[in-house]
């Protein structure tokens, strides 16, 4: 397995906001490189944010390239920063059932020291893949791990139906009786859990490009994780970046970002997404 790195050749613009990250490694760059050995060279406690989507259960054929779960969850917690988190998302193979290797992740990320802090699920609008003995299925999880409690939580929120001054049902007392007081709605809340984005060409992105990879999530399922976990100027972190959208969002939002992938075909389509919107750093 390949373990050289190799840069993303950066714009000016690009350079001047590069820091080292250790003495080997510096931000706003892509590599080469199996991501274990990769992340034995990075310094501890040194990301904010890590967002990356696993070749789970062997669904897709990345190029032949092997899948290390247990060695890639210990790198992770070595290398993310006290209170900086882990956005995992994986899904399962259904076949004659679901394989739950979803789920046995999760565990072990656990035993291995990160807090479970949520279990989201991303929903897919627009699914194609239906079942003929079973509901279709339009999910996949989003396992929210920190390292300790999360240092940064930037709430997204969305409108309410009504917003305004309203008589409240409130807690029934000892007597059961419905009371009612008067409380203000507000004209936002925070969002749920459950987040849904379309998929397929402008959905997870207009970017044709990325689709030479074989999995890609949303632009927006990136984007608003990386609000949601991070502020600007904070490392973003993909240890298998696949076509880049992490790294992408990362930009455009105006972190700092590693990405990684063993395959030197994912990274070409990945320098080249990057590229196409390297004029947006200041």
């Amino acid at each position: 397995m390949p373990t050289a790195t190799q840069p993303l050749n950066p714009s000016s613009a690009d350079t001047a906001r590069q820091t080292v990250l250790s003495t080997s490694i510096a931000v706003n760059k892509l590599y080469v490189s199996d991501c274990v050995e990769f992340m034995r060279k990075m310094d501890a406690n040194s990301v904010d944010l890590t967002i990356t989507s696993p070749p789970y259960d062997d669904l897709r054929n990345y190029n032949g390239y092997a899948f290390d779960f247990e060695a890639i969850a210990e790198g992770l917690l070595r290398v993310t920063k006290i209170g900086g988190v882990v956005v995992w998302v994986v899904g399962d193979r259904i076949k004659k059932g679901r394989t739950l290797s979803s789920f046995r992740q999760a565990i072990y990320f656990q035993e291995a020291g990160f807090y479970v802090h949520d279990v989201m699920i991303y929903r897919k609008k627009n699914t194609p893949f239906m079942r003929s003995n079973a509901y279709t299925n339009c999910y996949e999880f989003m396992f929210v791990l920190s390292k300790g409690t999360p240092k940064t939580f930037n709430p997204l929120t969305e409108p309410t139906v009504r917003n305004g001054m309203e008589m409240l049902v409130t807690n029934k007392g000892a007597d059961a009786i419905n009371r009612k007081v008067l409380k203000e709605l507000k004209k936002e809340k925070t969002r749920t859990n459950i987040w849904s984005y379309a998929v397929g060409l402008h959905g997870t992105t207009s970017d044709r490009i990325a689709f030479k990879h074989p999995a890609v999530f949303p632009e927006a399922l990136a984007a608003d994780h990386i609000e949601s976990w991070s502020n600007e100027g904070d490392l973003v972190f993909d240890p298998m970046c696949g076509s880049g959208t992490t790294c992408k969002m990362a930009l455009l939002k105006n972190r700092q970002y590693i990405g990684v992938d063993i395959s030197e075909e994912y990274i070409k389509i990945a320098k080249e997404r990057l590229r196409q919107h390297a004029n947006v750093i200041a």
